[in-house]
């Protein structure tokens, strides 16, 4: 089995009876290399989440199919990581957790070549669920690797490393996917991942190999299997078509509804009294592992609420071109880059739950700020906000990312960070497809509530006309108007549902036990 962490100690600890020695800690220009090859893999994976969300239309152009077609580039890739991700602690168990990650990078890479090189819809999508197929492991994978290679003190900093690339992947995902859609062609946003992974794969195979961990010949539950793929199928699938076909006045989303329901109830009990559970779901007896991963599912969906509204707001209401959106959603991305080192070296210094508290609490304090916007905020109001919650976002997801499976066995590490990162996943997918939905429906709500309110209309209309413009046209002006403001006040509502949501989360934290010693994961026993 893996080890686990003596406090205080950098080599790695005596083998328990029937052990093997474990390999020293990668120490130097070695450590250096091995961090920076599993980080970058990572953020190539949670970029490709968001990379084609923009460019969508030039997918749908180049293959001649139209844009509600194109959105199956989106859903396949979804769908087919949000199925594998919680299959990582297995899959790590059967094959190797090394051995998993050569097999998932490589064909990362080479389906990620075969996305750009598809010349019809139908190809594209089942190379995008092959790619997320292979890409969902290497997430937690990369993460109880890096638990693997740094030594205990060293651990925090790790866990720095890969929640920034977390954190800032899919902030900039949109940015690059639309710059190379408008200057290049939608295919090399798959292309760059090539030459990428293949410098990762390299690495990992010349300083990693003697971090395998143990293989034991586990039986299928092809029940369990089964019934994760219907319900998590049919959860994304409603998730990604509500909006489109008018949610629960559709049979087809009621149906996926009813599905994902009945199916996660039956894949909860079945897994839980199942004797070799493809999702070993019994992990969440620990207190520690089930509060962070509610805490994360909360927080994070708060904040991805705001990736996704804060460039759909400014395009649609303020003006802003996909790229000045993109690099005021970025700016986010700052701070939290060069905040990550302090974050994980306080976690040594005090109890970790302080940061984490104190982290969300900052980040409902930069969304409390978003309340404030309004259709006459100028550039430096817009992307304070976001600035400012990128000082925070490191205390958050750095401390919160490894205090999660601090108590945790070693063996379970593969398993543990599978479950957080698939819970994670599916709270974007929620957030997404919630701020979006519920955006347009309230303003709706606001712009009858505005309309009744109004006064000085017929001035108004008439100061338009002896402007120059025609009576329909200054109706048409004052309508934009209401319009804007009611779509600025939905998006007002949602950032104050956000930052409630991130207070309720930053307290949850509470509830999990004060941690004693080293926050390395796996330190369980």
């Amino acid at each position: 089995m893996a080890r686990a962490a003596t406090v205080g100690r950098s080599p790695p600890p005596p083998p328990r009876p029937g052990e093997a020695q474990a390999p020293e800690y990668l120490t130097g220009y070695k450590l250096i290399l091995a961090a920076f090859a599993l980080a970058l893999s990572n953020f190539v994976v949670v970029l490709d989440i968001t990379i084609a969300n923009v460019s969508v239309p030039h997918i749908a152009g180049g293959l001649a199919v139209s844009p509600s077609q194109g959105t199956w580039v989106i859903t396949s890739y979804a769908v087919a990581e949000a199925i594998v991700v919680p299959l990582t602690g297995w899959l790590a168990y059967r094959f190797g957790t090394y051995r998993w990650l050569l097999v998932s990078l490589a064909g990362f890479g080479i389906f990620s070549a075969l996305c750009g090189a598809a010349r019809s819809i139908e190809l594209l999508i089942a190379f995008r669920v092959l790619q997320g197929l292979f890409g969902g492991p290497i997430m937690p994978l990369t993460q109880a690797m890096l638990t693997r290679v740094f030594p205990p003190e060293k651990i925090p900093m790790a866990m720095g490393l890969w929640a920034t690339t977390t954190i800032t992947a899919p902030i900039f995902g949109p940015i690059l996917g639309g710059w190379i859609s408008d200057n290049w062609s939608w295919p090399w946003i798959f292309f760059i991942n090539a030459p990428v992974l293949a410098l990762s794969l390299f690495a990992v195979m010349q300083l990693l190999p003697k971090f395998e961990t143990p293989r034991r010949k586990m039986p299928i539950d092809l029940v369990g299997l089964a019934l994760l793929i219907v319900w998590v199928g049919a959860f994304q699938l409603m998730l990604d078509t509500g909006r489109e076909h008018d949610w629960f006045n559709s049979p087809f989303v009621v149906t996926m509804a009813i599905v994902a329901v009945i199916g996660l109830f039956a894949f909860l009990i079945w897994e839980w009294y199942e004797e070799h559970p493809i999702v070993n779901l019994r992990l969440l007896r620990n207190r520690t592992l089930w509060v962070s991963t509610v805490a994360m599912s909360m927080g994070y969906a708060a904040m991805f609420a705001g990736v996704v509204l804060v460039p759909l707001w400014l395009q649609q209401v303020m003006g802003y071109t996909a790229t000045e959106a993109g690099h005021i959603t970025g700016a986010q991305g700052v701070f939290a880059v060069l905040m990550a080192p302090l974050a994980a070296m306080l976690m040594a210094k005090v109890d970790v739950r302080i940061p984490i508290c104190l982290g969300v609490v900052w980040l409902a304090f930069a969304s409390l700020l978003r309340i404030q916007w309004s259709t006459d905020t100028t550039w430096w109001g817009l992307i304070t906000p976001q600035l400012l919650q990128g000082l925070g976002m490191p205390f958050f997801f750095v401390a919160l990312t490894t205090f999660s499976l601090s108590g945790v066995r070693p063996e379970n590490v593969a398993s543990a960070a599978g479950i957080v990162t698939f819970a994670r996943t599916m709270a974007g997918a929620v957030a997404t497809a919630v701020a979006s939905t519920l955006w347009l429906d309230h303003a709706q709500v606001q712009r009858a509530e505005l309309v009744p309110a109004m006064n000085g209309v017929d001035q108004a209309v008439a100061t338009m006309e002896g402007a120059g413009l025609g009576h329909q046209q200054a109706v048409g002006t004052l309508s934009m108007l209401v319009e804007m403001q009611a779509m600025t006040n939905s998006a007002l509502f949602i950032f104050a549902l956000a930052t409630v949501l991130l207070l309720a989360s930053a307290f949850l934290i509470w509830l999990a036990p004060k941690p004693t010693g080293s926050l390395k994961p796996g330190v369980a026993h």
